[in-house]
């Protein structure tokens, strides 16, 4: 009974440490996106996830887009974007709206 609440625990706190994590800031401005062709759609449903400029820890790197079927039939893909703030560049996350 103990081991089963304490891996609960662990869960959650690691849960909680990853929805609580510090935004990185990046003091290099992101370089150009890159234009892509994203070619036909590989069935009906799908939707177009475009490429961005990710940050490594070190530099810059290009995440090619794709095509995704969304989590459900109303679902807006909003594109991952980098802000420029005081403390240098931050990216949100593309999410599922």
């Amino acid at each position: 009974m103990f081991r089963k609440g304490l891996i609960a625990c662990v869960f959650a706190g690691a849960l909680a440490m990853n929805t609580f994590a510090a935004d990185v800031f990046v003091k290099i401005a992101p370089p150009r996106v890159k234009v892509e062709h994203r070619g036909r759609a590989p069935g009906p449903g799908y939707v177009w996830t475009p490429g961005y400029n990710r940050w490594d820890g070190h530099a810059y790197a290009w995440a090619p887009g794709e095509w995704v079927k969304p989590p459900h039939n109303h679902a807006r893909w909003v594109a991952p974007h980098w802000t420029h703030r005081h403390e240098g560049w931050s990216m949100t996350e593309g999410h599922w709206r």
